[in-house]
Parts: structure tokens; C-alpha cells; sequence
């Protein structure tokens, strides 16, 4: 099942191929900054936006030490890095995420305050009781063995501390329309309902602080970047660097699902 998510994200050249486009769209890596990369390395529903509230809810400190689980290419984590002088270590299934993540960091100066390692979700070897808060952005839905993850997250954190969970969940309106982004079939689609979530979290030893449905705003923020991506004039970057041919069906299905809530957009946030 690892590899079957490891094929799924695996783009080769990542970096280079962001690289390509932002150099061709007149940018010089060397004096870029993390709004020039926002189309491409926020990869989840409403990108910068939902990220900033989920950190203004994680009562952050300069020098905290916040684990992000499933990093991806490392956005949410150079968010909190900047915005908040963090110190952020981002894990996630799939090297090339974690290379390219690292490479994006060191292009807008954020190398020292972010690292990104390679790591299975479900078997966290974390230190215990060793961050300040904990985060995980859109990743749920390929992981089948959730509760061993929150566990591993309620290890690795400090007693009290927050952990905040912002997933896509199955919703009530049926199964799933595919290709979306995080699955081209349902093979490596894990989605749990939002009752699910709450024992999950709970069973793992977590005290829901606030339960926030994001779906409305979620269906407007995926319309407003499909309308965006059929139109003429197109930012130099977007996910289709991530998606590959089929990002158009994928962003349809998205809006679709949405709609018709086959799929909801939820926070969680929970205190250790």
C-alpha cells in the first residue's frame, strides 16, 4: 500500500521543474519568497489562508518546535517557520517530497528553520514528549491505520500541548467521484466520516478543543482555482506541477464532490 501512495505523489524533477517554470516566468531563485511559491507548495484547500488559521489556534511561540506529519513539498511548515520563527521538522511518506521541500526552503531562506526527513506516519519514532505542537495538513486520507498515527502524535507531544488536524473527511453525500488529488482510485483512498475522526482522535488520548466544517469555504476556494486554471492568463506555477495530465479531472472531481458532499473539509483541534 506504501508504494501504491509513493506512485502516486512520485513526479520526477520536482524541483527542477518548479525551478524551470518560475525562472521562465522571469523569477530568480535567488531572491524569491514563499508568496512565489504559494500556487504550488500549499497543495490543500485554501492553501496559505487555511494554514494561518490553523496556526493561530496552535499557540505558537518563537523557538517552538512543531511536528508536521505528511509535509509535503513544505509550505504549512515555512508558514509557521516565518510567521511564527519556528522550528519545524516535516515528515512525510514520499522522498522526493521531502528533497524537494528542503530545496524550496533553502531558495526563500528558511533552510535552518525547517528540516524534512522521510518517515511512515504510522510508525513515528519521535522522541517522546519533544514538541511544542503538532500539525497535519490533508493527509489522512491515504493512511488506513489512522489510530496508530494519533498515537505516535500524542507520544511525540508535550502534556497539553495542541495538535491540529485539518483533513478531508468522507462526507454524506456517496462515494467519491475519482481522480482527485489524493487518489486516482479508491486503492489508496482511506477517508474517515467526521464521527470516526472524533473517536480516533480521542481513543488516541486527545481532548477536542473545536470542531470547525470548512466544506462551504472549501468548495468556493476550489472553484475560484479551477476558474482560474481553464483561464487564459495562468501563474507561472500551479498543481499541475503535482497532479500531472490528469489535474484537470482531478480539480473537477474536487469541485464535484464537494458540492454534492461526497467530501467535507474539517479542523479538529485537540489539546494532548
Amino acid at each position: 500500500m506504501h508504494n501504491r501512495v509513493e506512485q502516486h505523489y512520485a513526479i520526477g524533477g520536482l524541483a527542477d521543474k518548479i525551478a524551470g517554470a518560475l525562472q521562465g516566468a522571469g523569477k530568480d531563485l535567488a531572491h524569491l519568497t514563499t508568496a512565489d511559491l504559494a500556487p504550488v507548495d500549499e497543495f490543500h484547500v485554501r492553501g496559505r489562508q487555511a494554514t494561518l488559521e490553523l496556526a493561530q489556534r496552535m499557540e505558537l511561540q518563537a523557538g517552538a518546535r512543531v511536528l508536521d506529519i505528511g509535509s509535503g513539498l513544505g509550505g504549512p511548515a515555512r508558514t509557521l517557520a516565518e510567521v511564527y520563527a519556528c522550528q519545524v521538522t516535516g515528515i512525510d511518506l514520499t522522498p522526493e517530497f521531502c528533497a524537494a521541500a528542503q530545496e524550496l526552503s533553502r531558495w526563500v531562506g528558511l533552510a535552518q528553520r525547517v528540516r524534512f526527513c522521510q518517515v511512515d506516519a504510522t510508525a513515528l519514532d519521535c522522541e517522546p514528549a519533544s514538541f511544542d505542537a503538532a500539525m497535519t495538513i490533508h493527509v489522512a486520507m491515504n493512511i488506513a491505520a489512522k489510530d496508530r498515527v494519533y498515537a505516535g502524535v500524542h507520544r511525540a507531544l508535550k502534556p497539553g500541548r495542541i495538535f491540529a488536524v485539518y483533513d478531508i473527511l468522507q462526507g454524506e453525500g456517496g462515494a467519491v467521484h475519482y481522480p482527485v488529488p489524493w487518489a486516482r482510485d479508491p486503492a489508496i483512498s482511506h477517508l474517515a466520516t467526521p464521527t470516526q475522526m472524533r473517536s480516533l482522535l480521542q481513543g488516541a488520548g486527545f481532548r477536542i478543543l473545536d470542531e470547525i466544517d470548512q466544506t462551504e469555504q472549501g468548495e468556493a476556494w476550489f472553484k475560484a482555482v479551477a476558474a482560474q486554471a481553464a483561464g487564459p492568463v495562468k501563474p507561472p506555477i500551479s498543481l499541475r506541477q503535482l497532479l500531472g495530465s490528469d489535474a484537470a479531472d482531478m480539480m473537477r472531481n474536487q469541485v464535484r464532490n464537494l458540492s454534492e458532499r461526497r467530501i467535507r473539509t474539517v479542523t479538529f483541534i485537540c489539546r494532548s
